[in-house]
């Protein structure tokens, strides 16, 4: 399956064996670089952040087990030295590298491994990620407080921890490349308590030199880095508090190097019609869908026919012209270019009088008044408006609730508090290339809990029994019937409709001319939009 997507339009990612992976290798050390962001972070605990602004940030001061190849899709040992799987797929066995230490100075161990997984999972953690890991053994207790963490994890020796699954799954080591599994040291994390994520301690290629809330961020090269080479830069600055707009301008000015919130649209024809902006920017293919929650346990949207009607309202390729088109109509959550996508179907059309109709035969026929959702940052309010227009035409008053991301998250993560969002500028980009990591975090039962992102908070229980079984399936020669029951799973939630899937986006990222680096590190195709560990400045001596 990786193949089949590698071959699509998702990624433009190079072999790490070819002209990528040459161009990391000559790449120049030092520099630093500037990074604005208008909003600041809400954390940098990689058990809690999960959010398009902390990821990769994270990725730079955290490191797991795995990873993957920089602008790749491809998997690779990272704090482990080796990994092997018994030949039932449900033990796996990681040998950790000797040498790698936390920014403390201390040594990684297995025993930190294990703390790690165990505190994702701890229900008083509040993970949103501590679904992903329901495979292992010993998960269902740790959730319910009936245990005092995994027992499906070993610690063997120092530097040998082993894994029992309790049934095979091919997302597994997947899983082991995401934030949530990256190592954190267990002293740090009783020492800071809730505050760890404003006072991270990892073992990544940076460390955290300073937090001014509201102001900025800055990263430093932490020397002891057991990876050699890298980072390749030694000093990152995030600068917060920045509109986009003035973003765009300072970078134009020279005085900063990538607006992490991507480039405003009011100026995206503008920037592709200069010759010597184009030629900075970067287009990413991602796995992204955007699209509108709508909470299944909140009258009235508990009702299947709402929902249903309010999927006919939206005008999507509307919405796509907001974005100057780049994005294309979304009828179903995976996109076009994800295995188990459903080619043959055709989705709700847009009916605003049919949709009257099913509104009024669910008992709505004057419709009703509700609370829409959106992240802050343009194009997202100019998207709410139009969806709210949309609804306004079949008689649903929507009152629009702009805040900031972090403040949308939040109020998606409780039962009771977001009736709608539009996700956009926080919609799905695929954390890993499968088509069951648009499921469990956002539609299955695991993520419909508080602080999770399944915010139409939808739990089939019969389709969480049919993913387990579709991830059970390990066999390459099994594939399409993989596919296929993971298109089936997909073609049951747009009949339950507990979202309105609107498009998959393109994304766009400048950057200054001062930045090396191929664009692949730029534009990652798994849920990273910089590598920053590799980017490096071509003026460096």
């Amino acid at each position: 399956m990786r193949h089949l997507l590698l071959a699509g339009a998702a990624t433009l990612a190079l072999s790490a064996t070819g002209a990528l992976g040459q161009s990391l290798e000559d790449a120049k050390q030092g520099g630093s670089m500037i990074v604005t962001y208008k909003d600041d972070v809400s954390t940098l605990d990689p058990a809690i952040g999960y959010d398009w602004q902390n990821w990769s940030m994270i990725k730079s001061l955290f490191d797991g087990l795995m990873d993957y190849e920089p602008g790749t899709t491809e998997l690779r040992n990272e704090l482990s030295e080796s990994h092997t799987i018994s030949d039932d797929g449900k033990v796996f066995t990681f040998t950790l590298r000797d040498g790698p230490t936390f920014h403390n100075g201390r040594k990684i161990t297995a025993e930190d491994v294990k703390y790690s997984l165990d505190r994702v999972t701890d229900p008083k953690t509040k993970s949103p990620g501590a679904g992903f890991f329901a495979m292992i053994e010993g998960f269902d207790a740790q959730s319910a407080g009936e245990a005092d963490g995994l027992s499906g994890v070993k610690v063997l020796d120092d530097r040998t921890v082993e894994i029992t699954l309790t049934r095979p799954d091919a997302t597994f080591l997947h899983v082991m490349a995401l934030n949530f599994a990256m190592v954190v040291p267990k002293e740090a994390v009783e020492e800071f308590g809730d505050d760890f994520g404003k006072n991270p301690v990892g073992s990544g290629a940076f460390k955290l030199a300073e937090w001014t809330l509201g102001q900025r961020l800055v990263f430093e090269a932490y020397d002891d880095y057991w990876n050699e080479g890298l980072p390749k830069m030694e000093q990152i600055t995030f600068e917060i508090g920045q509109e986009p707009v003035v973003a765009l301008l300072r970078l134009q000015q020279g005085q900063a190097d990538i607006p992490g919130d991507g480039i405003p649209p009011a100026q995206f024809l503008e920037v592709m019609n200069d010759p010597e902006q184009a030629k900075q920017v970067v287009e990413g293919g991602q796995l992204h869908t955007g699209y509108v929650t709508m909470n299944t346990q909140m009258p009235p949207f508990d009702n299947k026919q709402v929902r249903q009607a309010v999927n006919m309202a939206i005008n999507k390729d509307r919405i796509v012209k907001v974005i100057n088109g780049r994005a294309i109509p979304a009828n179903q959550p995976l996109p076009p270019s994800m295995p188990g996508y459903a080619e043959d179907y055709e989705g709700y059309e847009f009916n605003p009088e049919k949709a009257k109709e099913m509104l009024a035969e669910a008992g709505f026929p004057d419709g009703f008044e509700t609370e829409l959702f959106v992240y802050n940052t343009d194009p997202n309010p100019r998207i709410a408006q139009a969806i709210q227009q949309d609804l306004k035409a079949i008689g649903i008053t929507a009152e629009i609730r702009s805040l900031a991301q972090a403040n949308v998250i939040a109020a998606g993560g409780e039962k009771d508090q977001a009736p709608m969002i539009w996700s956009g500028g926080m919609g799905w980009i695929a954390d890993f290339p499968d088509p069951s990591n648009f499921y469990g975090p956002i539609l299955g039962c695991g993520g419909a809990v508080t602080g999770g992102w399944n915010w139409a908070w939808y739990c089939n229980e019969d389709l969480d029994a049919k993913a387990a079984e579709a991830d059970s399936i390990v066999d390459p020669a099994r594939a399409e019937e993989r596919q296929q029951m993971w298109r089936e799973i997909y073609l049951q939630i747009m009949e339950d409709a507990p979202w309105a899937p609107v498009f998959h986006e393109q994304r766009f990222t400048i950057k200054s001319d001062q930045l090396g680096g191929p664009d692949e590190i730029f534009a990652d195709p798994v849920h990273i939009p910089v590598h920053y560990d590799y980017v490096f400045s071509k003026n460096v001596q």
